[in-house]
């Protein structure tokens, strides 16, 4: 994500919590205790069949990926209650205070940006989970039951994960679909044509024109695993202030001026892949949400990898995740048959980047949208509120109102039906929760 698009996200998700009148005392709980309304926020998903119905089709991939290991830690990610946190096993006090120390000294953190967090760095990067220092630490909630954003942002009720996860996983297989239908279907002399055969499938990296299938799955799954223990429930229905790290805002560009901080989410995430032995191709994939590779924001993703090597204690240039060029700076591996000639080498230094990364980063695109409808719907909510009996300034409001809408109807559901239909139209959908009595 641009550094613009990350401030129009921000900007959207203070005005989304203004709407919903809440103060920033309401978010300022303890971020080193788990969060007190984790449990409510899974009753309350786990009950929602547009919940249920997206951690179903997640799954309903996972018989598709062709990696074994890629398919066994998925599934094991999808199950809270079976699911190690493994970057987080074994790590003491000690630990993680040099783990910190680690990311300060190589400039990939600002701890100006934990000043509105409760436990401040160490709470931003290691948030509560059960059985902390353990062989095996454990998720704090489902993935069912995490938000997809922020307070107020896309996606930012119980269960938001799944469904923004599922909306993503089918954008990430029609984009792939689609480069193999103009550019992977030959004609009968053997030269490229747009094929009629709309449903093609994805064809194994073992032929020369190949998108892998496993990654173009796999990785909008994984990406945002991390929100279940960053973004955890606080008790009023509001959520944990996410850390922004990954680069000191400044000079992340090799010492030159740019920004690679983004949401603990997003390293979090790359951390477990690594802790977890996942090869280069899909890491780099999975770092590649957030930005592309391409047109000057190398240097973020390669931030992305270096400080989530830190946190999962790996060399990432031994693994393969990152190279050095010939100037020394670090790089994005060449992966499959980039190496065949120096892309960094080459007149006005190439990144090594593979189209998987660029269908990644585009199958996280809902946000665009996402984004403007959670402030729209909030709006919208809080103005028919008074009529089911519900004050959006009542301390309850969100749990008993808020979040039952748009965990059961989905904020992008309820904006359409608004554009379309005015708030009639919008009383005629929570008419269907008061009917069966869950407003």
């Amino acid at each position: 994500m641009t550094p613009l698009a990350l401030s129009r996200r921000l900007t959207l998700v203070a005005f989304s919590v203004l709407a919903l009148g809440l103060t920033p005392a309401a978010r300022s709980a303890d971020q080193m205790q788990a969060g007190a309304g984790n449990a409510r926020a899974m009753q309350l998903a786990q009950g929602s069949p547009l919940v249920t119905s997206s951690m179903q089709m997640l799954r309903d991939r996972l018989p598709e990926l062709k990696s074994v290991p890629l398919r066994r830690h998925i599934t094991e990610l999808l199950d809270h209650e079976k699911a190690c946190v493994r970057h987080r096993a074994g790590l003491n006090a000690d630990d993680k205070a040099r783990i910190l120390d680690e990311l300060a000294a190589a400039g990939l953190v600002d701890k100006t940006e934990a000043e509105n967090i409760q436990g401040g760095l160490m709470a931003g990067v290691f948030p509560p989970v059960g059985a902390d220092g353990s062989a095996c630490p454990r998720m704090p909630q489902g993935f069912f039951s995490a938000p997809g954003g922020a307070t107020g942002g896309h996606h930012s009720e119980p269960g938001g994960l799944p469904v923004h996860e599922a909306f993503n996983d089918l954008s990430a297989i029609a984009l792939a679909r689609n480069y193999r239908l103009v550019y992977g279907t030959l004609g009968a002399n053997g030269l490229p044509v747009v094929t009629r055969n709309y449903r093609a499938p994805l064809k194994s990296r073992h032929e020369a024109f190949a998108i892998d299938g496993d990654i173009v799955i796999g990785a909008p799954i994984w990406h945002d695993w991390a929100k279940t223990i960053v973004f955890q429930w606080n008790a009023d229905g509001t959520e944990f202030t996410e850390l922004n790290f990954g680069g000191n805002g400044q000079t992340d560009n090799n010492g030159a001026t740019g920004n690679s901080k983004t949401g603990a989410h997003h390293i979090l995430g790359i951390a477990e892949a690594m802790k977890r032995g996942l090869p280069p191709d899909f890491v780099t994939t999975v770092a590649s949400a957030h930005s592309v590779p391409t047109y000057g924001s190398e240097y973020k993703v390669v931030n992305w990898l270096r400080a989530a090597a830190i946190i999962a204690q790996i060399d990432p240039y031994a693994k393969g995740y990152l190279r050095r060029d010939d100037k020394g700076a670090p790089r994005l591996s060449a992966v499959r048959k980039l190496g065949d000639i120096d892309l960094n080498a080459a007149p006005g230094t190439q990144p090594n980047t593979l189209v998987e990364y660029v269908l990644h980063n585009l199958s996280d695109a809902d946000y665009v949208f996402t984004g403007p409808a959670a402030a729209t719907v909030a709006l919208v909510l809080a103005n028919v509120a008074p009529e089911y009996g519900y004050d959006s300034t009542a301390p309850d409001y969100l749990f008993k109102f808020r979040h039952t809408a748009l965990t059961y109807l989905s904020a992008e559901r309820l904006h359409i039906v608004y554009s379309n239909g005015g708030l009639d139209a919008v009383r005629a959908e929570l008419n269907k929760l008061r009917k069966l009595k869950l407003i």
